[in-house]
């Protein structure tokens, strides 16, 4: 199977163009003001699903979908957007106790299929088809428990995601598309017949290198987690590793708004692009904390301000060098190419305000982007941890990729310090 990128832009803007459908017509049932927050085509492992959903309660429906998008929808509402959906629809609800949960059920299959009928409208329209939709079916779990059981059995799958927050409130649901690989190959396989085509080979990726290219991703967080633990003596695991085709504008939603301190590097070679380290403050002071030639002893316990000069500023671009050492030379060992890295530079600002300039950057180039989200886990507590972000120059990684020998996917399934 073969990636067109011109076609996942073009669906990824679809996906877009339905999440606002979707909350267009959630605004008009409720009343409440929404907005589409993030959109991506990702592909995810089960373990990435299950972090993206992190153990919280979710509620909706998932619908089947007919050709020439066969697949599965789920549309998940979180705790507070069920309770939104039963306030506003069923009658009394939360006036004199609880709101009945078969109304509330009766509710969210409502609204849900009215929202999900707008989101696969679009495209039906596009493709100058009809497609077949199923009755809903209810779901609620905790966590992935909230998807069918068969769309988390395989290693990896491709999901076009669409998050909706509410304005004001903190409510927001959730609108994945799962498409089976063979109805998405169909999709995407598009040609462009005129003179001003990509060249035969270009723009097209085959599925299977960018599962070898999320696995040596992974094993390049793993050794960066080693490294950080080699220095700090700190346990450390990578908890997940996703790799999304998104909008460059959508980026820095991404990150958040949190602050976040660490290191940006530029790495050059076959690929480029940028790689973002970002702790959470208290992960940074944890980690830097357990070098043995930082003094912290006169910063505040609880960790919430620390000042980041002089000794303690470049322990943390240590830590942060030797992060994307082993992060970019994972890349450059698969891939069989040079990469170099300048020094890392240290930041402190919200998440969204740091990857700004990132954005600009590769933004003269392309309106989308591979993104490369990894996070590591640091010490035992799981509040600690350290993002990566990672973006590579669209065109350059696909060159890159069109090198790729499939075969060595054998070896990122070995050992990472066999390979790094």
């Amino acid at each position: 199977m073969e990636i067109d990128v011109q076609s996942l832009k073009t669906y990824n803007e679809l996906a877009r163009d339905g999440g606002e459908s979707a909350a267009e017509a959630l605004a008009e049932l409720t009343g409440i003001e929404t907005r589409v927050e993030v959109t991506d085509v990702s592909l995810l492992s089960s373990a990435d699903l299950e972090y993206e959903f992190d153990g919280r309660e979710f509620a909706g429906i998932d619908v089947s979908l007919g050709e020439p998008l066969s697949g599965t929808t789920v549309l998940a509402f979180d705790a507070e957007g069920r309770e939104t959906i039963a306030r506003e629809l069923v009658p009394n609800a939360g006036r004199d106790g609880p709101a009945d949960p078969e109304l509330t059920e009766s509710a969210i299959v409502e609204a849900g299929n009215i929202m999900v009928n707008g989101f696969v409208g679009g495209w039906a329209d596009h493709l100058e088809t009809k497609v077949e939709v199923s009755p809903p079916e209810y779901v609620e779990g905790t966590g992935i428990a909230v998807f069918p059981e068969d769309l988390t059995d395989d290693e990896y799958v491709v999901v076009f995601r669409t998050r909706v927050d509410a304005v004001g409130e903190d409510v927001s649901f959730r609108m994945l598309l799962f498409p089976e690989l063979e109805s998405l190959e169909r999709l995407l396989d598009t040609r462009v017949d005129d003179s001003s085509a990509v060249p035969t080979g270009r723009g097209r990726i085959p599925f299977e290198k960018l599962e070898v290219f999320s696995e040596m991703t992974e094993h390049g967080s793993t050794k960066a987690a080693d490294n950080v633990s080699d220095m700090t003596q700190l346990s450390t695991a990578v908890e997940v590793n996703r790799l999304r085709f998104v909008p460059l504008s959508d980026v820095p939603a991404h990150v958040s708004d949190r602050r976040r301190v660490g290191t940006v590097v530029q790495f050059d070679g076959a690929p480029s692009g940028h790689l973002a380290i970002l702790f959470d403050p208290g992960a940074a002071r944890t980690a830097v904390g357990a070098l043995p030639f930082v003094d912290l002893e006169s910063d505040r316990a609880d960790g919430a301000e620390i000042e980041w000069a002089g000794r303690r500023r470049e322990a943390l671009e240590e830590l942060g060098n030797v992060i994307a050492s082993g992060f970019i030379d994972g890349w450059a060992n698969v891939l069989e190419t040079s990469i170099e890295h300048s020094p890392p530079a240290f930041v402190d600002d919200m998440g969204s305000s740091i990857v700004s300039p990132i954005i600009a950057d590769v933004g003269r180039e392309e309106n989308y982007a591979f993104l490369l989200d990894s996070a590591i886990r640091i010490g035992d507590s799981d509040a600690l941890q350290c993002q990566l972000f990672a973006v590579p120059r669209p065109a350059e990684l696909e060159s890159a990729l069109d090198e790729l020998l499939v075969e060595r996917a054998d070896e990122t399934d070995a050992d990472p310090d066999d390979l790094f």
